[in-house]
């Protein structure tokens, strides 16, 4: 391992750390709505049956759980064309699909290419780090240490979800993007700009960083000409999809048209601004996903207006839940009984797992980010953070959604790590960094205030949870 580079050396024991709980679980199922998605549309893509979904055999299924209304729709037995989600991950899975073959065995199959797709994380993680911070490649280590054994990354090759490949592919357009700055080539810009719209394919919400870091290449960079071809770039590879939506509907889409959806369960009037299991059966009966999205948006401003003072109020909770504690995921499996029972000290241990990780990360990046001259490259942190985030604010969010940062976190983190108290020391000498240092004490004091809420507000439930019965509660997503 030591004749190694540290490249090879981080993502030969990321992956090793990945396949564990697949190897472990070879045999799970899927348990979500969202698995059973993409898997109906890469079955149907694997076989030729183009972006379908709700074939024959799968509707079937669905019927007993959801009341679908096919009056919207002229049902075809092959399944339902649709727009509702980014083509990429599905294509990702139909390729899986149709070399290993659709057989009860393709979840393992997936999975084990997921965890080569995961263990490239830290190893961009590294990169990344090294690119923006060049003088402190230690600290680029750890980042990329962190990553390796950060409990939701590394499970995450479980789920059939669009994270196994949108995480790399965030990395890789920042990484193409900093490679282009650095060699100002339109062929790099081009690079750049395509790798965006591949991530754009895979959470059409990528567009809004695409958005902001096309003005930054226009505007601080003053590249017109690489701002344009990156532009290009980006249409040439992700109009298509949009194009085909289009003509599937008959009016302009864009690559998804879960955007009504979202909104509905973002500003409804029985809903915190987060994913909620029984509002968000409320328009999933409606087949026609241009419908649907339509519906969506109507009923979404319908809210608004009827009461505009409880949006500001919507968006604070939104940004709670976007920087919530990790225990979705560990509370739906545990309570619908995918483990069994599990002692409560046990118990305690694996919550301890797989929220601490997210705080002690969040919490040193943001003293990390104090220690951070913002200048230059290193700008593009910020600007990639807030282009995220704001649209989550404004439509909907989910704790899961800020995994995708948790990376760019670890690298502002480990300098922290790596300088040490004594670096926060000097840099409250200055005026500067006295400042700096005032507003990370005030984000940390926000996000503990925002963890110990959520905590409290949800205390009677996981009083249930952690009881002798937990395992069979049945809390749903």
């Amino acid at each position: 391992m030591r004749r190694l580079s540290f490249p090879w050396r981080v993502f030969l024991v990321a992956l090793v750390v990945r396949l564990i709980p697949v190897l472990l679980l070879a045999d799970l199922g899927i348990g979500l709505d969202d698995m059973f998605h993409y898997d109906m549309l890469a079955r149907s893509l694997a076989t030729g049956n183009g972006y379908r979904w709700y074939a024959q055999d799968d509707l079937n299924l669905v019927l007993r759980y959801i009341p679908l209304d096919l009056s919207t729709v002229e049902y075809d037995p092959r399944g339902i064309p649709t727009s509702f989600r980014p083509p990429l991950y599905p294509a990702f899975l139909a390729l899986i699909y149709a070399l290993a073959g659709i057989t009860p065995h393709r979840f393992f199959v997936a999975r084990l290419v997921q965890t080569v797709t995961g263990a490239i994380v830290p190893v961009l993680t590294y990169f990344l780090a090294c690119r923006l911070f060049p003088a402190h490649e230690r600290a680029a280590r750890a980042a990329a240490w962190a990553i390796t054994f950060y409990p939701m990354l590394v499970i995450f090759p479980l789920a059939l979800a669009t994270e196994n490949i949108f995480f790399p592919l965030v990395l890789l357009s920042l990484l193409t993007l900093l490679d282009a700055e650095r060699n100002r080539h339109w062929g790099r810009f081009a690079i750049a700009g395509a790798f965006f719209g591949l991530t754009a394919l895979t959470r059409s919400i990528f567009l809004a960083v695409a958005g902001v870091c096309l003005l930054w290449v226009w505007f601080g960079w003053r590249e017109r000409r690489g701002a344009l071809v990156m532009f290009l770039a980006l249409i040439l590879v992700a109009a298509p999809w949009a194009v085909r939506n289009s003509l599937l509907h008959g009016r302009p889409m864009g690559i998804e048209s879960g955007l009504g959806y979202s909104l509905h369960t973002g500003y409804h009037p029985k809903g915190t601004g987060t994913f909620q299991y029984g509002i968000s059966l409320e328009l999933m009966p409606i087949l026609d996903d241009g419908e649907r999205d339509r519906l969506g948006m109507q009923l979404a401003w319908q809210f608004i207006r009827q009461n505009p003072a409880r949006v500001p109020y919507l968006m604070v909770r939104k940004l709670g839940h976007f920087f919530g504690l990790e225990r979705r995921a560990l509370t739906y499996f545990y309570s619908n009984d995918f483990f069994g029972y599990i002692p409560l000290p046990a118990l305690l241990l694996a919550a301890a797992l797989f929220l601490l990780p997210f705080v002690l990360v969040s919490l040193s990046a943001v003293f990390g980010a104090a220690l951070v001259d913002w200048r230059g490259r290193t700008f593009l942190l910020p600007l990639v953070f807030f282009a995220y985030l704001t649209p989550h604010v404004l439509i909907q969010a989910e704790e899961r959604f800020h995994l995708m940062l948790v990376p760019l976190f670890a690298v502002v983190a480990a300098r922290l790590w790596t300088q040490g108290w004594r670096a926060l020391k000097e840099r409250w000498v200055t005026p500067s960094g006295r400042r700096a240092l005032i507003l990370a004490l005030v984000a940390a004091a926000l996000l503990t205030l925002n963890w110990a809420l959520e905590l409290w507000r949800d205390a009677d439930k996981l009083a249930l949870l952690l009881g002798p019965n937990g395992n069979q509660t049945h809390f749903p997503y």
